[in-house]
């Protein structure tokens, strides 16, 4: 392969330029897709959630995982394993709305587990009980069709076919990553 013909960004790292859809599906070359998130943005634990959570409600947690993901590059190494738990539940996320529930309960489940040791102190005011809950429940969820399924069928579909199959709806899903005080 010629590396020369490769995308590249302004730093010149390999990357994709083709448009993305708001799951961060590839779409063709010259379609409508979403902005990406800037990588390497550095935000204060705040900023972080609010953009998070806005990205969250639009429907986008492809995007909001990025965010997670600079939080716990660029964040203090305390804070590391909070970010990359968050980052988890919104890939689990994305993975149920793009229809791969086996996947996505995984990713889910795993952040919760995470999230398990911050229960008691709730840094940042994320309702760190409620995110759990939640992860779990929609985990429990996406995979009883699932099990409904491979009890119906001895053909198990491919990730392709998997793939295909309507997923949850990520807006009506995302959870409140701080709860709603009174």
């Amino acid at each position: 392969m010629d590396e020369t013909h490769r995308d590249r960004d302004a730093e010149g790292r390999a990357r994709n330029a083709r448009p993305r859809d708001g799951l961060g599906r590839p779409l063709p070359h010259g379609a409508e897709g979403v902005e990406r998130q800037p990588e390497g943005v550095v935000r204060s634990p705040g900023e972080t959630l609010r953009e998070a959570q806005r990205l969250l409600d639009a429907g986008m947690p492809f995007h909001a995982h990025e965010v997670f993901e600079d939080a716990w590059k660029s964040g203090p190494e305390e804070d590391r394993e909070l970010w990359r738990a968050m980052a988890q539940l919104a890939v689990g996320l994305t993975h149920t709305a793009r229809g791969n529930a086996v996947g996505g309960a995984r990713l889910l489940r795993r952040g919760a587990s995470v999230l398990g040791a911050y229960r008691t102190r709730e840094p940042y005011g994320i309702g760190v009980g409620e995110l759990i809950g939640w992860a779990r429940e929609l985990a429990e969820r996406v995979e009883l069709p699932e099990a409904a399924n491979a009890a119906r069928d001895t053909a198990r579909p491919t990730g392709r076919e998997r793939a295909a199959d309507a997923g949850v709806d990520a807006a009506a899903e995302a959870p409140r990553l701080r709860p709603r005080r009174a």
